[in-house]
C-alpha cells in the first residue's frame, strides 16, 4: 500500500512541474492520481475534499492558462494576430519544428522562445512595427509564465490537500 501511494505522490509532482511547464499535462495528472487512490482504498469517501478541490483548480488552471496569456497580450498592447502567433508559436515549438540552432535547452527552451517569436511575427504581419511586436510578445510570454507559476502554486496546494487527507489512512496518524 505504501508503495502504491508513494508511486500516487510522484505522479502528482510531476503534475506540478507539469503545471508550471508549458505543453506538459499538470492538474490532470493530480486528479488521475487521486481517482486511482480512490479505486485502491476502494472508497471515494475519504478523499471526496481533495477530490472536489483538484477538480476546482483543473476547471481554474484552464481559465488562467486563457487569462493569464490575455492580461500579458492586454497590458502589452498585443492584437488578436499577436495572440494567435503565440499559440502557432507554442504549438510549433512544442512538436520541436523550431530551427535547429536551439541546441541547448531544445524542446523545453522552444516552449518559451516559441511563442515569442510566434507572437513577434503574429504583430508584424499585423503592424509592421517591430518595437511594437517586441514589447507584444514580450508581454505575452511575461502573461503566460505568470500564469504558469499561479497554476503550479494551484497545483501544489492540491497534492499538500492529498497529501494531509490521505496521510494517516497509509501511515497512521
Amino acid at each position: 500500500m505504501q508503495l502504491i501511494y508513494s508511486l500516487i505522490i510522484a505522479l502528482m509532482l510531476a503534475g506540478v512541474i507539469g503545471a508550471v511547464v508549458p505543453g506538459v499535462p499538470g492538474t490532470s495528472l493530480i486528479l488521475i492520481g487521486i481517482i486511482i487512490w480512490g479505486f485502491v482504498k476502494g472508497t471515494f469517501a475519504a478523499i471526496s475534499v481533495p477530490l472536489i478541490v483538484t477538480g476546482v483548480v483543473l476547471l481554474l488552471s484552464m481559465g488562467i492558462d486563457f487569462l493569464a496569456a490575455y492580461w500579458g497580450a492586454k497590458k502589452a498592447g498585443a492584437s488578436k494576430w499577436g495572440q494567435i502567433g503565440s499559440m502557432v508559436g507554442l504549438a510549433v515549438a512544442f512538436f520541436g519544428l523550431l530551427p535547429p540552432f536551439l541546441v541547448v535547452g531544445g524542446p523545453l527552451i522552444g516552449i518559451f522562445i516559441g511563442p515569442l517569436l510566434g507572437a513577434i511575427i503574429g504583430e508584424l504581419i499585423y503592424r509592421k512595427d517591430l518595437v511594437v511586436a517586441v514589447k507584444a510578445g514580450v508581454g505575452i510570454v511575461v502573461g503566460s509564465l505568470i500564469g504558469n507559476i499561479i497554476q503550479g502554486f494551484l497545483a501544489l496546494g492540491a497534492v499538500i490537500l492529498f497529501v494531509f487527507t490521505t496521510w494517516p489512512q497509509v501511515f497512521g496518524s
